[in-house]
């Protein structure tokens, strides 16, 4: 539209929104402005987001945009916000993994790679948001079949699955520690809302979760 300059709506609605805004979301709302016009907006808002001066970046997550607080400045954050971290035990990082690379997968390929029962590993992803029941798959039993979730790619910083480290750029895994005793690895909190206690992410994204052990296909 002439006489009117996108960027400081654009800006607007992307700082509202408690989750990341889809292209498709935006072109409805926009649809005054070619999608051109609208990338070019979400460029220019980059930019000037970019400087130290600035608490805040757009970031692309999950599928579409979202402002979220430097992470140079969770420290500071989190001192307003004070919310839980997520955690996150190796035996549900090793599920998580199998599930994000080999998804949709059924619980007996995971219990396959892992060599142990995982049902409470699952129970406790599924209750964190992390990952969904996608359906039935059609063998005897029908067991269920789980695939990572919008919140998963939020958590790990990434916009689709697509970016998930190869096989070949992760690191061969360090030898476990002796002793019986399960390590707990906490991540920071999901990112909150806009304008509520100070912006949304405001920590240092933790890396995605590993490729699993290579084994067969479900």
């Amino acid at each position: 539209m002439e006489g009117i300059d996108l960027k400081p709506i654009l800006e607007g609605i992307l700082f509202v929104s408690d989750s990341p805004v889809k292209m498709d979301t935006l072109a409805e709302i926009f649809h005054e402005w070619d999608r051109e016009a609208l990338l070019d907006g979400i460029q220019r808002i980059k930019r000037e987001y970019e400087g130290d001066s600035r608490g805040l970046e757009l970031v692309e997550v999950a599928g579409g945009y979202q402002f979220r607080t430097k992470p140079q400045w969770a420290q500071w954050v989190n001192r307003l916000k004070k919310s839980k971290p997520v955690k996150l035990s190796q035996s549900a990082l090793e599920t998580l993994a199998i599930i994000a690379y080999r998804q949709p997968v059924i619980r007996p390929t995971i219990e396959m790679i892992r060599g142990v029962d995982s049902g409470w590993v699952i129970r406790s992803l599924l209750e964190k948001g992390l990952i969904r029941i996608v359906g039935r798959k059609e063998i005897p039993g029908r067991p269920l079949i789980y695939g990572t979730t919008k919140t998963f790619l939020e958590l790990f910083n990434l916009n689709t699955l697509s970016d998930l480290p190869t096989l070949k750029e992760v690191q061969p895994p360090q030898e476990p520690e002796e002793g019986p005793s399960q390590k707990i690895l906490q991540f920071p909190p999901l990112p909150m809302r806009e304008g509520e206690g100070g912006g949304g992410q405001d920590f240092d994204s933790p890396s995605p979760p590993s490729p699993p052990a290579k084994g067969e296909e479900n």
